[in-house]
């Protein structure tokens, strides 16, 4: 039996470290079938991509063009979705707001795949530091689905 049936990137605003991440996740391959989706803490309205996220992803083949930040609610928690923030700072505000039952199931990205640093934030930055972000996320998103694809073995 699979041990998360969906998976959160969540992140302050949805709209750049979030959505890359989601998408470089849905281009990989996973043992079985995982609801993979990006949202933010701190969304009032829907917003797109950045424009440089997205200049980052059709670079490397991929889009989120439809993307719509979206906010993480309550709803979003139980004990088959796995939560993953980029900072130790937002993994605090979601546990803060949202005193999940199992706090297990909010972990930071960098620290559940055995990194030592997060991804740099792109925010306000050049389009390099987007590229920068993308290929850390990477390297981070294949760390995860090689756990991910390791613990469905072991269930």
């Amino acid at each position: 039996m699979k041990k998360y049936d969906r998976l959160i990137f969540a992140s302050k605003g949805d709209t750049a470290a979030g959505p890359m991440a989601e998408a470089i996740m849905q281009s990989k391959y996973l043992l079985d079938e995982l609801d993979v989706t990006s949202k933010g803490l701190v969304v009032l309205f829907p917003e797109p991509i950045n424009p440089k996220a997205e200049a980052v992803l059709v670079s490397n083949g991929l889009t989120m063009k439809e993307h719509m930040s979206d906010p993480l609610v309550r709803e979003d928690f139980n004990e088959r979705t796995l939560i993953l923030t980029f900072t130790d700072e937002v993994r605090q505000k979601v546990l803060e707001a949202f005193e999940p039952e199992r706090e297990d199931l909010v972990q930071v990205l960098y620290r559940y795949v055995g990194e030592s640093e997060g991804p740099e934030n792109p925010y306000g930055g050049s389009l390099a530091d987007y590229g920068k972000c993308f290929s850390q996320l990477e390297i981070m998103v294949k760390k995860l689905v090689v756990l991910l694809n390791e613990e469905e073995l072991l269930c």
